[in-house]
């Protein structure tokens, strides 16, 4: 007896199956482009440095809730949340695969010191988000509308690491009975949106009270130079011209990194709760473990001359890291579902206004202590990656210094391991704060008392009056 295979067509009757993610792809890239038009075109957008895909994903959200009110559904808000999940960790592999180099000489204690900040910055927003929604859970509990006690923890995640990891944290916390924790993903969109604003707004504030007060050089007397692609600038590269294009090439490595971050998550889902609970909601730093991992065998292949050529390219890599990081950013502002976030409007605000002021007030005090001779460009560079993304940081320094003079860039780079150390136990304990309003309580200890270790690092020679041979300089100076 032969099986006949069901027939189906590419008609609307199965647009779920033929149309739907094309379609909603498609939104994407069009209201991406619209936004950009918007910034384009609006002289406020402009001078804000509101990114292009924060302006598309406000508006292909107000379109999709005005649609609603008609019953017509335009965005598919299960189908964004997937792909602002996904595009953080193919941004991030992407990024992990780039053989940058540090193009300045660093003062090694500075790269440290930067590390030290990130990571004191991550457990200050941890231990303050966490603390102001401790507070309104125990004035709450006894009412019928009560605020869990974790969502705060989502503070660090939304401005520090941007949509992505927030949206996944979100969605673990509601999955979690004892949370009592409901945001189904909007909230932690929510605060990763409302900080690329912070981040944009606040930057250029910062950038013109400065610059009236004539305390803020400008150093745009070098020319900035032209980005381009270079098909094979050391004559090692593969050629453009190959059988497979070269970004296709590219895109195979991304393909690879997360295709064995894939199998590592798997991997740690089988061995046990605890491993499950923390395996797929970091799917951003296996990948770039994975990646990272990658890039170490291929530079051993090329050593030991098994492999002749150059196979990853800075620039695509950059490009690939770029477009999965703006629709990210159009797809996780468009998830955002508004009868999600109506019971938790007093928690965002609060934890929007505070996170930014100790955010802005810590950078400060550390780029102060740690960083003179180009503090502003350091501040500048640390605010917009501790509230937005790390392109909303370089845009920012890039206002005054587009010829990157100062060894910022070169220290961002450098600094990227120890900040990852120290970042660490924020991560691991997310799961665990989640479990129980005691393990919250424990967990806000710990938060602090790191934050306490590393801000007393970084103020060690104000606070022990030592003289350390690492001690700051300017380690820019202006050319004669």
């Amino acid at each position: 007896m032969n099986d006949k295979v069901s027939s189906w067509d590419f008609t609307m009757a199965n647009y779920d199956a033929v149309w739907g993610f094309v379609v909603q792809f498609g939104l994407l890239l069009l209201f991406l482009l619209l936004g950009n038009v918007l910034r384009r075109k609006i002289p406020l957008f402009r001078n804000c440095l509101v990114p292009s895909a924060l302006l598309g994903g406000t508006v292909l959200l107000i379109v999709n809730f005005i649609c609603k009110q008609f019953d017509f559904f335009v965005v598919d808000n299960r189908l964004m949340q997937v792909i602002t999940y996904h595009c953080l960790a193919i941004g991030f592999a992407a990024m992990s695969l780039k053989t940058e180099k540090a193009t300045h000489k660093t003062n090694k204690a500075q790269v440290v010191e930067f590390g030290a900040l990130q990571g004191g910055s991550y457990m200050l927003q941890a231990f303050v988000g966490l603390g102001i929604t401790l507070i309104l859970f125990l004035l709450t509990k006894n009412g019928d509308k009560v605020i869990s006690y974790i969502c705060g923890l989502i503070l660090p995640l939304a401005f520090g690491q941007g949509p992505g990891n927030a949206l996944s944290w979100d969605i673990n916390f509601t999955n979690t009975p004892a949370t009592q924790f409901a945001g189904n993903g909007s909230f932690g969109l929510s605060l990763a949106s409302i900080g690329f604003v912070v981040a944009s707004v606040f930057g250029i504030l910062y950038i013109n009270i400065h610059k009236k007060r004539g305390d803020l050089i400008v150093r745009n007397d070098r020319p900035v130079d032209a980005i381009v692609d270079q098909t094979n600038p050391t004559g090692t590269e593969i050629p453009d011209n190959e059988s497979v294009d070269k970004f296709t090439i590219q895109a195979g490595f991304v393909a690879l990194a997360y295709a064995l971050s894939f199998g590592f998550m798997f991997l740690l889902g089988k061995l046990s709760a605890f491993t499950n609970s923390i395996a797929w909601g970091f799917n951003f730093l296996w990948a770039s473990l994975a990646a990272m991992l990658i890039k170490f065998v291929v530079k051993k292949l090329r050593k030991t001359e098994l492999m002749h050529r150059e196979y990853i390219n800075n620039y695509q890599m950059d490009r690939i890291s770029g477009f999965a990081f703006d629709l990210m950013i159009v797809a996780g502002v468009a998830a955002i579902e508004i009868n999600d976030i109506k019971n938790y409007i007093l928690p965002i605000v609060i934890l929007s206004l505070v996170g930014t002021v100790i955010t802005y007030a810590y950078i400060r005090f550390v780029a102060k202590e740690c960083f003179k001779g180009f503090e502003h460009e350091f501040f500048l560079m640390s605010f917009g990656t501790m509230t937005g993304t790390a392109s909303n940081g370089m845009i920012l320094m890039k206002e005054i210094d587009p010829g990157l003079r100062t060894p910022t860039s070169s220290l961002y780079i450098l600094s990227n391991f120890p900040a990852m150390v120290m970042i660490a136990p924020l991560l691991f304990l997310l799961g665990f704060a989640s479990k129980s309003l005691t393990n919250a309580v424990i967990a806000f200890a710990i938060f602090f008392v790191l934050w306490a270790v590393y801000t007393v690092y970084l103020f060690r020679r104000r606070i022990f009056k030592k003289k350390y041979q690492d001690k700051p300089t300017e380690v820019w100076k202006e050319e004669e």
